[in-house]
């Protein structure tokens, strides 16, 4: 083994659990990828001892509060702007100090005490709706001429964007102009999401939502390199694909040397201010034809020779910033990749995804298991004679789909139905009915069919039910000139 595989395999088994995400209330993303129910409630703790000697803390959690918030105040109202890097400084090292409690607790203080003042601004609406447009003829002449009667508009309206700019603004402002401010920016987003998702307040709603938009602006495409990832870079970057790795983990190093290697692709967007960490990355496959499994991707060994390749397949991408959550970059570095490979390799004619469904099973045995009670309460209520049958029962299997599964099942399960049947089925703890040859084919048709179903049909406030669907989808793949988009489902 060389030097640098030895330090990326010493670096992850010393790394303790949490310490990746140790800036951040959120999880690492592959762990909330594997139990998000689990990895919700869990915090990371800042290590760092020496940080807290050099800024003096207390050890009373009362009073480092109160610390870290004249901080904040600091870092938003100083007019002079000596001392402004160390004060910055001090209030993000200080933050990282705090307990879970105590930074909800300065998150919250943000929101509501340093949002804008809407007294003034409504004042100034009161003034802005007294003025009269000018009418007639003037109104047209003064248009063409000149713009003096409207100036009483010009400066209220002026003055109402400066009042609705809230006073957090500041200090993202300041932070984003802080060597390392933009990277604690988005551990902040990371903190504020964690707290949303147990208590939605309009005022932390608001604080996201601006930030996100700040971040969505300072994270441009056109401020973000695209940079291929190589065996050849820095062991503590590629310690960081090893680490944040979402939809494939990597299994070892050998494993980390073919994602890199011949036939593969890896491309990540850095920032200037967040040198040696890709924000998010994608891996790619250069295949003959689209594979139809996942583990032709990952088991390919050796890969065929890149000048046979026609297919680009894209089978993983990542995120390593849990506050970027929302801010499509994603969809950005996907066209940059289809470019840069078109470039380069003008004989890849297609170019595909090959996708996880995450929550098709879900989907469909909470759909079986509904029909299921709601046939039994249909039973039981029904009076003798009445064959009508509720408005909401449906069998969302075909009669042919039925009959085959009911004839195939029976050394297996029983049930009513077909769709009983089927439940019972996909929920057996031994998945016996892997190995019955006949059972699969009478599986396979309906299970594609309703997977079909399930991402094409099933919607959530208009978009895709499923988010995998849902980001491919956006990003243009029912588009033929754009990608193909192709999903296995794995039972």
């Amino acid at each position: 083994m060389n030097k640098k595989g030895l330090a990326i395999l010493m670096r992850t088994r010393m790394r303790p659990n949490n310490d990746l995400t140790k800036l951040s209330l959120s999880p690492l993303p592959n762990r909330m990828q594997s139990n998000p129910q689990e990895s919700s409630g869990r915090v990371m703790e800042h290590s760092s001892d020496d940080a807290v000697k050099r800024l003096d803390f207390s050890g009373n959690a009362e009073r480092d509060f109160d610390i870290v918030r004249g901080w904040m105040h600091s870092a938003i109202s100083m007019k002079e702007m000596e001392g402004l890097d160390a004060v910055l400084n001090d209030f993000s090292k200080g933050y990282f100090s705090l307990s879970l409690d105590n930074r909800r607790k300065l998150l919250r203080l943000l929101a509501k005490e340093y949002d804008f003042n809407r007294t003034q601004v409504r004042a100034l609406m009161k003034q802005y709706l007294g003025l009269e447009l000018p009418s007639g003829d003037n109104a047209q002449s003064a248009g063409q001429q000149d713009d003096t009667p409207l100036s009483a508009f010009y400066h209220l309206e002026r003055n109402l964007r400066h009042a609705l700019k809230p006073t957090y603004e500041v200090l993202f402002e300041r932070l984003n102009t802080h060597p390392g401010g933009l990277g604690f920016l988005s551990i902040l987003r990371a903190d504020i999401l964690s707290i949303l998702e147990e208590e939605n307040t309009a005022s932390l709603r608001a604080l996201d939502t601006y930030l996100k938009e700040k971040l969505s602006m300072w994270l441009s495409p056109a401020v973000l390199e695209l940079h291929q990832i190589t065996w050849d870079d820095p062991a503590s970057l590629l310690e960081k694909i090893v680490a944040y790795e979402a939809v494939h983990p990597i299994s070892n190093l050998i494993d980390l040397k073919r994602r890199l290697g011949v036939g593969r692709r890896c491309f990540g967007y850095l920032h200037p201010a967040i040198p040696g960490e890709p924000l998010i990355f994608i891996e790619v496959a250069l295949l003959k034809n689209v594979a139809q499994t996942v583990q032709e991707v990952l088991w390919d060994d050796p890969p065929i020779p890149e000048s046979e390749a026609t297919c680009a397949l894209f089978y993983s991408i990542s995120s390593t910033k849990p506050g970027l959550s929302g801010i499509n970059l994603g969809k950005f570095l996907i066209k940059r990749v289809i470019t840069l490979v078109k470039r380069d390799m003008p004989f890849i004619s297609t170019f595909a995804t090959l996708s996880p469904i995450p929550g098709f099973m879900q989907w469909l045995l909470s759909k079986l298991a509904s029909q299921s009670n709601l046939d039994e309460v249909e039973v039981a209520t029904r009076t003798p004679g009445d064959e009508s049958v509720s408005t909401f029962w449906e069998n969302i299997l075909e009669p042919e789909e039925e009959r085959l599964l009911i004839e195939s099942s029976e050394d297996f399960v029983t049930g009513k139905n077909g769709m009983e049947i089927m439940f019972k089925l996909l929920t057996l703890s031994n998945h016996e009915w892997i190995s019955s040859t006949k059972l699969l084919s009478a599986l396979k048709r309906p299970l594609m069919r309703l997977c079909a179903r399930y991402l094409v049909e099933e919607k959530k406030r208009g978009k895709a039910l499923d988010s995998v669907a849902n980001f491919h989808l956006q990003n243009g793949a029912i588009d033929p000139s754009k990608a193909s988009f192709k999903v296995e489902a794995s039972w």
